[in-house]
């Protein structure tokens, strides 16, 4: 009785969920509109998740910013204009791929430092090394006899 009790509760919550289910509303009447949507947003990084374009992510954010470029492309701006607009609200760390001035050397070069920085201190460590003296393992006879030199030192007043 019980059991069965537990199958209907399942069963019921089951066939509630199909009552929430929704079709995807279209995100634009217009298919070319979306598409250029789409390809701005390519090219823009989301400034939430940061490893994500503006396209695929799923903050709040990311849904915020793809509304404000169907906003400026019903306004008539064109796609370098939108960027434009974008940049001088968030400024260059916005874009994939910035454009290469003083002020993004860091996001272009920097992990190129990195990279060096730390294959130069790897070699540096590995010429250390080399440099200090190399400690000779001891066989079994002379491990004997340091044993006995120590007990006979230990035992010396």
């Amino acid at each position: 009785m019980k059991v069965q009790r537990g199958v209907l509760f399942l069963l019921a919550l089951f066939f509630a969920a199909f009552n929430y289910a929704n079709d995807a509303v279209p995100l634009a009447e217009d298919p070319v509109l979306e598409q250029r949507v789409i390809g701005i947003s390519e090219e823009l990084r989301c400034l939430v998740c940061q490893n994500e374009s503006l396209a695929g992510s799923r903050a709040d954010l990311a849904q915020d910013l793809r509304r404000e470029i169907r906003t400026l492309i019903k306004a008539g701006k064109t796609d370098a204009e939108i960027m434009d607009f974008m940049v001088s609200r968030y400024g260059d760390f916005v874009r994939y791929r910035p454009p290469v001035k003083p002020v993004t050397w860091v996001l272009w070069f920097g992990p190129f430092v990195l990279l060096i920085g730390a294959l130069a201190g790897l070699i540096g460590m590995i010429r250390r090394r080399q440099r200090q003296p190399h400690v000779p393992v001891l066989s079994a006879d002379q491990r004997l006899q340091v044993e006995a030199l120590l007990q006979n030192e230990e035992s010396t007043p």
